[in-house]
Protein backbone atom coordinates (compact mmCIF):
# COMPACT_ATOMS: atom_id res chain seq x y z
CA UNK A 1 0.00 0.00 0.00
CA UNK A 2 1.34 3.41 -0.97
CA UNK A 3 1.47 5.72 1.50
CA UNK A 4 2.12 9.84 1.91
CA UNK A 5 3.02 11.41 4.78
CA UNK A 6 3.79 15.20 4.34
CA UNK A 7 5.25 17.18 7.18
CA UNK A 8 6.89 20.31 7.80
CA UNK A 9 3.48 22.48 8.06
CA UNK A 10 2.99 25.39 10.16
CA UNK A 11 2.44 29.22 11.41
CA UNK A 12 5.53 31.46 10.18
CA UNK A 13 5.89 35.62 9.44
CA UNK A 14 5.69 36.86 5.74
CA UNK A 15 8.75 36.79 3.98
CA UNK A 16 9.27 33.64 6.04
CA UNK A 17 10.99 30.44 4.78
CA UNK A 18 9.08 26.66 5.56
CA UNK A 19 10.31 23.16 4.16
CA UNK A 20 7.89 20.67 4.00
CA UNK A 21 9.00 16.46 3.29
CA UNK A 22 6.67 14.25 1.32
CA UNK A 23 8.10 10.74 2.82
CA UNK A 24 6.88 7.97 0.16
CA UNK A 25 6.58 4.41 0.71
CA UNK A 26 5.10 0.89 -0.71
CA UNK A 27 5.59 1.34 -4.09
CA UNK A 28 8.43 -0.23 -6.17
CA UNK A 29 7.85 2.24 -9.42
CA UNK A 30 11.84 2.78 -10.00
CA UNK A 31 10.45 5.65 -12.72
CA UNK A 32 7.78 7.87 -11.11
CA UNK A 33 6.84 11.47 -10.23
CA UNK A 34 6.05 12.97 -7.25
CA UNK A 35 3.98 16.44 -7.18
CA UNK A 36 3.45 19.05 -4.34
CA UNK A 37 -0.38 21.05 -4.88
CA UNK A 38 -1.71 23.31 -2.43
CA UNK A 39 -5.42 24.43 -2.27
CA UNK A 40 -6.83 27.56 -0.15
CA UNK A 41 -9.84 27.49 1.27
CA UNK A 42 -12.58 28.01 -1.34
CA UNK A 43 -10.10 27.28 -4.11
CA UNK A 44 -9.23 24.97 -6.69
CA UNK A 45 -6.02 22.41 -6.34
CA UNK A 46 -2.91 24.16 -7.52
CA UNK A 47 -0.27 22.04 -8.88
CA UNK A 48 3.69 23.86 -7.43
CA UNK A 49 6.38 21.44 -8.48
CA UNK A 50 6.77 17.99 -9.40
CA UNK A 51 10.48 16.27 -9.93
CA UNK A 52 10.88 12.74 -11.56
CA UNK A 53 12.64 9.61 -10.20
CA UNK A 54 15.39 10.67 -12.39
CA UNK A 55 15.97 14.48 -10.68
CA UNK A 56 14.45 16.15 -13.39
CA UNK A 57 12.12 19.11 -12.32
CA UNK A 58 9.08 21.17 -13.49
CA UNK A 59 7.93 24.22 -11.90
CA UNK A 60 4.71 26.07 -12.41
CA UNK A 61 5.70 29.83 -13.63
CA UNK A 62 4.00 31.55 -11.07
CA UNK A 63 5.49 29.72 -7.80
CA UNK A 64 9.22 29.36 -9.62
CA UNK A 65 12.14 30.99 -8.25
CA UNK A 66 10.48 30.87 -4.52
CA UNK A 67 9.81 27.73 -4.36
CA UNK A 68 12.49 24.91 -4.78
CA UNK A 69 11.99 21.29 -5.08
CA UNK A 70 14.65 18.49 -4.10
CA UNK A 71 14.15 14.68 -3.56
CA UNK A 72 16.82 12.51 -1.48
CA UNK A 73 16.03 8.93 -3.09
CA UNK A 74 17.42 7.12 -0.68
CA UNK A 75 14.86 8.26 1.87
CA UNK A 76 12.30 7.96 -0.72
CA UNK A 77 12.03 11.78 0.43
CA UNK A 78 10.88 15.19 -1.84
CA UNK A 79 10.85 18.36 0.06
CA UNK A 80 9.45 21.66 -0.80
CA UNK A 81 11.54 24.44 0.23
CA UNK A 82 9.32 27.90 0.61
CA UNK A 83 10.88 31.29 0.64
CA UNK A 84 9.65 34.70 0.88
CA UNK A 85 6.21 33.19 1.68
CA UNK A 86 3.17 35.61 2.23
CA UNK A 87 -0.18 35.25 3.33
CA UNK A 88 -1.86 34.30 -0.17
CA UNK A 89 0.41 31.23 0.17
CA UNK A 90 -1.51 30.24 3.32
CA UNK A 91 -3.47 26.33 2.49
CA UNK A 92 -3.26 22.95 2.71
CA UNK A 93 0.09 21.64 0.86
CA UNK A 94 0.11 18.21 -0.70
CA UNK A 95 2.19 15.64 -2.39
CA UNK A 96 1.48 13.41 -4.71
CA UNK A 97 2.79 10.19 -6.77
CA UNK A 98 2.37 9.36 -10.08
CA UNK A 99 4.16 5.27 -10.35
CA UNK A 100 3.69 4.66 -14.18
CA UNK A 101 6.25 6.20 -16.74
CA UNK A 102 5.80 9.25 -18.93
CA UNK A 103 7.33 9.77 -22.14
CA UNK A 104 8.24 12.97 -20.85
CA UNK A 105 8.11 15.11 -17.63
CA UNK A 106 5.07 17.99 -17.28
CA UNK A 107 3.05 19.70 -14.90
CA UNK A 108 0.41 16.97 -14.13
CA UNK A 109 -3.43 17.64 -13.33
CA UNK A 110 -4.48 16.33 -9.70
CA UNK A 111 -6.40 13.57 -11.70
CA UNK A 112 -2.95 12.20 -13.12
CA UNK A 113 -1.66 11.13 -10.06
CA UNK A 114 -2.15 7.46 -8.37
CA UNK A 115 -1.64 8.18 -4.94
CA UNK A 116 -1.97 11.48 -2.27
CA UNK A 117 -1.49 12.63 1.24
CA UNK A 118 -3.44 13.81 3.67
CA UNK A 119 -1.67 17.24 3.06
CA UNK A 120 0.00 19.30 5.70
CA UNK A 121 -1.45 23.24 6.51
CA UNK A 122 0.90 26.08 6.26
CA UNK A 123 -0.15 29.37 7.52
CA UNK A 124 1.81 32.75 6.69
CA UNK A 125 0.78 35.55 8.94
CA UNK A 126 1.03 39.30 7.91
Amino acid sequence: EVQLVESGGGLVQAGGSLTLSCAASGFSSDDYVIGWFRQAPGKEREAISCIRSDGTTLYTNSLKGRFIISSDNAENTVYLQMNSLQPEDTAIYYCAIRKTRLLRLYILYPYEYDDWGSGTQVTVSS
